[in-house]
């Protein structure tokens, strides 16, 4: 037998057996997805698929929103929040916190879905390590909100930031040109400095965003506007510090919250279960290897938004990845 022959047989039996080792590795991978899955159909502890958006497993419960990471803009999971306040099984709702905020137009959306819920049931908040600019906001609507004495809060406010190369582009040799319908449509730009005008009406917008922010601030903790404003300098408080400037009701955790919701006509042996708002793949990735690659997932979502989106997220020295 030739050299030729034998190396295009064993190339096949290679082959053969990377094919068999795939399949194997599919139907493995198939096969964990799948015992996740009916695994978590069958305890309906609320960590798994159980919930609002799926059918949920009938009874009556405590919805628990759990808010971690960039808030970004999440029409299904701002629709299915909004759906529990209509929902005759959900007999609360408790919003889990732990984010430093995200985009002004996600935070308010999901504020005003919570808001509708809180509008008919007990709504109670607890927040994480971080709870700060857009995540303080969407906690708002609750009718009590539970802080650790170290937990980041506040920081209310808004930035808008961007970014500007002409001059690196002068020094390049390149030039960039603009045709736009009036004077304000290309500001911010990369490839212009701001103008004036510019800087004026990108500021009034960023006011205006704060406005609203400050007004659900002192809408959701019945406080005097006056009172807010002082406090809306960006900065962030500890949980401590929060409680004693009215930001937060109590020191305490979910389980303080829990005994909160049973002194309201909560029962205390209620089952939890989780509001859960994403593709079937996230769903099933997220229940088989845990919160560190939907982690992972909202971290390279956030990568890519733009520069000049308007933000509530606090921002401590440089770490926010634009």
């Amino acid at each position: 037998m030739s050299l030729e022959v034998d190396l295009l047989l064993d190339r096949r039996r290679l082959k053969r057996r990377l094919t068999a080792w795939r399949v194997v590795a599919v139907l493995g991978v198939c096969a964990a997805l799948g015992l996740a899955l009916a695994r978590s159909v069958a305890t309906g502890d609320g960590r798994g698929f159980s919930g609002v958006g799926y059918g949920g497993l009938g009874g009556a419960h405590i919805a628990r929103l759990v808010v971690s990471g960039i808030i970004t803009d999440d029409h299904p999971l701002v629709r299915d929040v909004a759906r529990l306040a209509d929902d005759p099984q959900v007999k609360a709702l408790e919003v889990e916190i732990d984010s430093p905020g995200g985009s002004v137009a996600g935070g308010e959306s999901l504020h005003d879905a919570i808001a509708r819920v809180a509008a008919k049931k007990p709504v109670v908040v607890v927040m994480g390590s971080e709870a700060a600019s857009a995540g303080y906001m969407i906690a708002m609507p609750a009718a009590r909100i539970f802080a650790s004495p170290a937990t980041l809060t506040g920081s209310i406010g808004v930035i808008l930031e961007t970014g500007e190369i002409s001059g690196l582009l002068q020094k390049l040799g390149i030039t960039a040109t603009a045709l736009v319908s009036g004077p304000l449509k290309d500001q911010p730009s990369f490839t212009r400095a701001l103008s004036p005008a510019g800087r004026e009406a990108l500021q009034g917008l960023v006011m205006d965003l704060y406005d609203q922010f400050v007004t659900m601030v002192a809408d959701g903790r019945h406080m005097d506007k006056a009172r807010v404003l002082a406090l809306a300098d960006g900065r962030a408080f500890t949980g401590r510090q929060a409680l004693q400037l009215g930001l937060v009701d109590q020191l305490g955790d979910e389980t303080d919250a829990r005994a909160w919701l049973a002194g309201h006509g909560i029962g205390k042996t209620l089952p939890v279960r989780d509001v859960r708002a994403h593709g079937w793949s996230e769903r099933l990735l997220g229940a088989s290897f845990g919160p560190a690659l939907t982690g992972l997932l909202k971290t390279m979502q956030f990568q890519g938004v733009t520069l000049d989106g308007a933000w509530a997220i606090w921002q401590p020295g440089l770490t926010l990845p634009e």
